[in-house]
């Protein structure tokens, strides 16, 4: 299907309903666009995150299937 019929095909879809939660989530994609969550994240987040790039950039990491290994047990 091309853009311009998936577009039409929201479009019916959205005169067609009446549901304000719907309504509220498609109007809430179309706010948060061009958003950067970055800036939303609290500061314990983000400096986790930088922890974690470091650590991947030393090489400080452990294999997926390493860890649901260790962990099997516990799941």
């Amino acid at each position: 299907m091309n853009i311009q019929s998936e577009k039409i095909e929201l479009v019916k879809r959205l005169l067609d309903t009446n549901d304000e939660a719907v309504l509220q989530q498609i109007k809430d994609v179309f706010e948060n666009l061009d958003k950067d969550f970055w800036n939303e994240l609290p500061d314990h987040v983000k400096k986790g995150i930088a922890r974690a790039k470091k650590q991947v950039s030393e090489g400080l990491l452990t294999p997926h299937d390493e860890v649901m290994k260790k962990y099997d047990k516990y799941l």
